[in-house]
């Protein structure tokens, strides 16, 4: 127990999803496939005096993260969490996730809250159910690596398994969508394509399968904006696997399809372990 704590959180791109809603935050979510990152969120928090309200800064500005705020409740504790991310908010990372699940592991260290990895896993997924903000970001960032949400919830409901690889990870981003809008409407379309490619990346858990259900699950559910829409054609074109992140204006590719097509992309690469505490 300290006056504080960090963990770095990494970001997750889904390539394609189906909502799976339930009346229990923890038991709802998504199944699908996507890719965690070495670029993510880092996340301090800090003790605050008692009788103090819980503030929240992203980037140097102070700001309201719903999940953040309830993972703060549920673990009944004021505290100051400054988060510091490298990748935009909006755009189809997982940054609010990131967030709250790093808020989770740090206060339960600072306040000496003696709970489990899995169960401030399930206490940020809950959080971040409710706000609408995601479905499935966080029980991936706590995995790492590229994971397949086989079966929705929390850790102690839900079955995850991974693609054994690793790779470069090029994205450019256009702008925001709005996630919780998506979720909140009719996704049962989204649901159907979605769990298509999911059958079709368990029979080949490769990364060029993944690619491959990921552009067709953007084209089939009509989420592709024109910009991404043009930006993929355009890796296509240099021989390169690009697709959109969801939910996101944003395009993602593997290796140097981004660059070879003639894009100025931020780089990482796949993170080799999930959520973690510094």
């Amino acid at each position: 127990m300290g006056d504080e704590a960090t963990a770095f959180v990494p970001g997750h791109i889904t390539g394609f999803f189906s909502a799976h809603p339930d009346d229990d935050p923890t038991k709802a979510g998504s199944r699908g496939a996507g890719v965690t990152l070495t670029d993510g969120v880092e996340v301090a928090v800090e003790r605050v005096p008692e009788g103090t309200e819980s503030t929240v800064v992203l980037d140097g500005e102070e700001t309201d993260i719903e999940p953040v705020s309830t993972v703060l409740e549920t673990l009944g504790v004021s505290a100051r969490v400054e988060a510091s991310s490298e990748l935009p908010l909006g755009a189809g990372f997982g940054v609010s996730g990131a967030t709250a699940l790093g808020t989770a592991l740090a206060a339960n260290r600072v306040f000496d809250r003696k709970l489990s990895f899995n169960e401030l896993v399930t206490v940020a997924h809950g959080a971040e159910v409710q706000a609408g903000t995601g479905l499935g970001d966080v029980v991936a960032q706590a995995r790492g690596g590229v994971p397949i949400r086989l079966e929705p919830g929390c850790p102690q409901v839900n079955k995850l398994d991974a693609i054994p690889a690793r790779a470069r990870v090029e994205y450019v981003t256009f702008g925001e969508l709005s996630t919780s809008e998506v979720l909140s409407g009719d996704t049962q379309r989204l649901t159907d394509v979605g769990t298509e490619a999911l059958s079709k990346l368990v029979e080949e858990p490769t990364l060029l399968s993944f690619m491959y259900a990921s552009r067709a699950f953007a084209r089939e559910t009509g989420l592709l904006t024109e910009q991404v829409a043009r930006t993929i054609g355009d890796v296509t074109d240099a021989n390169g696997q690009a697709s959109m992140a969801m939910l996101g204006n944003t395009v993602f590719a593997l290796g140097t399809g981004l660059s070879d097509a003639g894009y100025d992309p931020d780089v990482c690469a796949t993170h080799p372990a999930g959520a973690m505490l510094k």
